[in-house]
């Protein structure tokens, strides 16, 4: 092993710009990565503060029977995604308005005749806010005869979701595409250096040598390759977060586990991408 990584390093020295270029590709695919992935874990935080305060308002029919809307009210909160269910009526519709609204707090407090419907409000368990969960209860309390109209803001819920699917496809395609650029030029370094040894490794393989001897030094130096990339990445990738968070709008970083993922990605990218070349051309030797 100690072999293997003063082989490793000495890479390193006989063809640096080769090396460096390597790990610049990878560090590159890793920060392409790296700002989707702040903007989908900031979309995905963003989708789960909505998430906290989504509800479905079922607005009722002025000739509601009590008797029947005191019964729903039981059977919506037997629903599994229905957390508690509260019935507002009409007077505390106005009341509620009038503390809410308070550049119409004027306009309300001069009406005659209160203009506003009894609801129910419905609020969900945590895991049951997305988009379909509530589109789903909604259309079930819809159904009732009293019930007049169920709002839950279906068209900013769904718009929502559809952008953090998008960031995150986007995230997978271009990182994708920048970690296969990344795989062939570290390919490409493996192979010359490869090329430039290959008498001492023919040399090597006469006396006994087994393949895998041959290639761990080439395997370190791949894995030192995508953990340098991955390590430049992350560090190009807080320094964009630190400078829109303090000049744009305020972002969260990413949590700890992706940032491990992360790296862990860019030496798995080394590692692959030089045994892939290894195998291949230490059968031409």
């Amino acid at each position: 092993m100690t072999y293997s990584i003063r082989e490793a390093l000495a890479a390193f020295r006989r063809a640096p710009g080769l090396a460096g270029l390597s790990a610049a590709l990878i560090a590159l695919s890793l920060f392409i990565v790296g700002l989707f992935g702040v903007v989908a874990f900031n979309l995905r935080r963003a989708v789960e503060r909505v998430e906290s305060r989504v509800e479905i308002v079922a607005y009722l029919r002025d000739d509601a029977d009590p008797a029947a809307v005191e019964l729903a009210q039981h059977e919506i909160e037997a629903f599994p995604e229905v957390r508690k269910v509260y019935y507002v009526s009409r007077d505390e519709a106005l009341e509620n308005a009038r503390r809410d609204l308070v550049e119409f707090r004027s306009v309300l407090s001069d009406l005659d005749v209160n203009p506003l419907p009894a609801s129910v409000e419905v609020r969900l368990w945590p895991g049951q806010r997305g988009a379909g969960a509530v589109r789903a209860v909604a259309q079930r309390i819809a159904t009732y005869p009293f019930v007049e109209q169920v709002s839950y803001g279906a068209d900013w819920l769904d718009k929502v979701y559809l952008l953090r699917r998008v960031a995150g496809a986007a995230t997978a395609v271009l990182g994708g595409a920048f970690a296969v650029v990344a795989a062939l030029i570290i390919g490409a370094a493996v192979r010359l250096a490869i090329f430039a040894r290959r008498d001492e490794i023919a040399i090597m393989r006469l006396v006994g040598a087994t393949e895998s001897f041959v290639q761990r030094p080439f395997l370190l130096e791949g894995l030192l390759t995508g953990l340098i990339g991955g390590v430049v990445a992350l560090g190009a990738t807080f320094g964009l977060f630190r400078l829109l968070s303090g000049t744009v709008f305020a972002l969260e970083w990413i949590p700890l586990e992706w940032i491990v993922g992360g790296l862990a990605l860019g030496a798995l990218l080394g590692v692959a991408a030089s045994a892939h070349a290894v195998r291949r051309h230490l059968r031409e030797i």
